[in-house]
């Protein structure tokens, strides 16, 4: 019997101190019906960020040849998984702060077919090591996109989460700097079924984040005004809820 492919992918910049270990931690076999392969995307890091992923076991390594932005990264980590013949892709920092040993919960529900789109939710895990300042601006953002879909989101910051195919085949990414925000609007906003995982979470003691607040607000509020503003089509969802229920027949 021919495999289905799970494709982990992660955006990485700089990360050679924590990339190896996030590899090696990833469950390859917890699926009989799937094969498990690892793509890393490099974006534009000066140090051995790239050597570290393959010494690890990285399936496949694309890398940019400049730093374009986190969201640029995961645009190509999604555009890569349909290119390799991904089934479900999850995405997952490499920044050693989410758990790759919850990659089979966070996809479960993709696996069954109840859910699109997951995140692997800190908020509703358990979070070790966040200050409040970080948890602080987490809440702020999460509640602007909970009220902007109508809906209750927990943690719409995570950086480990799932897609079908057919989610990844059709996700927009609108700004390159990040992607978390404008990635949930638009696939809700298209009909994809969300769903959230607790997992647990504890903040990197190697390597630095990339976020600066003034950074991140200059640039995120403008793109979600942006998504928001973007035409949604409704025979996307009708097509979407027509699949549903054929599947479900």
């Amino acid at each position: 019997m021919n495999k289905k492919k799970m494709i982990v992918f992660m955006p990485a910049h700089n990360e050679e101190d924590n990339i190896g270990g996030v590899i090696a931690r990833v469950p390859r076999n917890f699926h009989p019906q799937y094969e498990v392969e690892v793509l890393v995307i490099d974006d534009g890091s000066n140090d051995r960020t790239v050597h570290a992923a393959r010494a690890a076991g990285a399936d496949h390594i694309v890398s940019f040849p400049h730093n374009k932005g986190l969201g640029a990264a995961v645009r190509e980590g999604l555009k890569q998984c349909c290119l390799l013949g991904g089934d479900i892709g999850i995405m997952i920092d490499a920044d050693n702060e989410y758990p790759p040993e919850q990659i089979p919960d966070v996809l479960a529900p993709i696996i069954i077919g109840r859910a699109d789109y997951t995140f692997g939710s800190r908020f509703k895990g358990h979070i070790q090591g966040m200050k409040l300042h970080r948890r602080l601006g987490n809440y702020t953002f999460t509640l602007l996109q909970a009220a902007l879909l109508r809906r209750w989101i927990y943690d719409g910051q995570s950086g480990m989460r799932g897609f079908s195919r057919d989610a990844m085949e059709n996700a927009v990414i609108i700004h390159d700097y990040n992607y978390a925000q404008v990635l949930t609007i638009n696939l809700v906003r298209q009909g994809y079924r969300l769903e959230e995982i607790p997992i647990s979470y504890q903040v990197r003691t190697k390597g630095q984040s990339f976020i600066k607040f003034r950074q991140y607000v200059s640039s995120v509020l403008p793109a979600i005004y942006r998504e928001m503003r973007r035409p949604v089509s409704k025979k996307r969802k009708v097509t979407l809820q027509m699949h549903r229920d054929e599947t479900s027949i």
